[in-house]
């Protein structure tokens, strides 16, 4: 997919303020400090498009960007950032599974997971409840250029084992690096492949 044009539309503090749900849009979501403005910006090859900090937890609102203005990329809170008060940290939560649940033009979940950690047991909780609630997610290994080759592979390896503890089949997985621009293409692949679909069989999300 070729990105002609990226544009910032909203942030709301409530999902019913988000743009109306009228084509398919994709969430981007992980722990605070996971990476997950800088892969955006990557993968759209825009700079400053999706705002990055130095402190974890900065995204506290959601964002939307309309892509190619054809479909909705959306940056959700952060999720398990300790520097907050636990009220705030309820209402991210609260704000972000009540995007999740009741968005009804949302196709695709990314689940973005630091590559360099072995599985964290909050990332494991969060990916088990999109399974629960039957939300349609992939996963999407993030900072591979911190580590070597070997070691991504060891690690994704260790992440997928703990996975098929609880599930059968796996999600999508995407391993990328904003820093050296990899694995974005795959993402806007799979988006682009999703898209074609839903045209050619007439969804209507409204």
């Amino acid at each position: 997919m070729i990105i002609k044009t990226a544009e910032f539309i909203k942030s709301s503090g409530r999902w019913q303020d988000c743009p109306e749900a009228v084509m398919p849009e994709y969430a981007f979501i992980g722990r605070s400090n996971v990476g997950k403005s800088s892969l955006i910006n990557a993968m759209l090859n825009h700079k400053d498009l999706a705002k990055t900090s130095q402190t974890p937890g900065k995204t506290q609102l959601i964002n939307h960007f309309i892509i190619n203005e054809a479909w909705y990329l959306t940056d959700l809170p952060g999720y398990g950032y300790a520097r907050v008060s636990k009220s705030m940290r309820k209402d991210f939560e609260k704000l972000i599974n009540n995007y999740i649940l009741n968005r009804k033009n949302l196709v695709n979940l990314f689940v973005l997971v630091d590559v360099r950690h072995t599985p964290q047991k909050i990332d494991l909780e969060f990916i088990e409840w999109c399974g629960e609630n039957g939300v349609p997610f992939s996963i999407v290994f993030t900072k591979v250029d911190k580590l070597k080759p070997n070691a991504v592979l060891a690690n994704v390896e260790e992440y997928k084992k703990e996975l098929l503890k609880t599930w059968e089949d796996l999600p999508e997985i995407y391993i990328t690096s904003a820093e050296k621009k990899e694995g974005g293409d795959a993402i806007l692949k799979f988006i682009a492949e999703t898209n074609a679909f839903l045209k050619n069989n007439k969804v209507n999300f409204l």
